[in-house]
């Protein structure tokens, strides 16, 4: 009986622990929606505007999920974000310039426990 509790014991440990974060998608765009993806996509923006970035994941894990924001190939932010998801969840990250972007090509990488995972590139131009 003793060992068909620790059998079980470890069974449900098992079932509940969960594993490496695996991406499913990467939106960018003008506005969030309440489950952290993105409301309006889209690849350009004005210079006010914010933009965000949703990285979205498949099933259930834990771990980091990070993003590099480049302007002309150069990083201009790096946040990270701890996580722990039971499902597929969307994590998101934004970035706002105080006075405004400069016009130009950017980009935004994505890591998954400190791996490059997909990368996004966009715009901003005058209205």
């Amino acid at each position: 009986m003793k060992r068909l509790v620790v059998a079980f014991a470890l069974l449900v440990t098992a079932a509940c622990s969960t594993g490496p974060l695996q991406l499913a998608n990467i939106q960018i765009g003008r506005s969030v929606n309440p489950d952290r993806s993105i409301a309006s996509i889209t690849t350009q923006f004005k210079p006010g505007e914010t933009i965000y970035v949703s990285v979205q994941t498949a099933a259930a894990g834990k771990g980091s999920i990070g993003v590099k924001w480049m302007y002309q190939g150069r990083v201009v932010a790096e946040p990270v974000k701890q996580v722990d998801y039971n499902g597929p969840a969307s994590t998101e990250f934004q970035m706002q310039g105080s006075g405004g972007f400069p016009e130009g090509d950017y980009s935004v990488e994505i890591l998954i426990d400190g791996v490059t995972v997909g990368t996004r590139n966009f715009r901003v131009i005058a209205p």
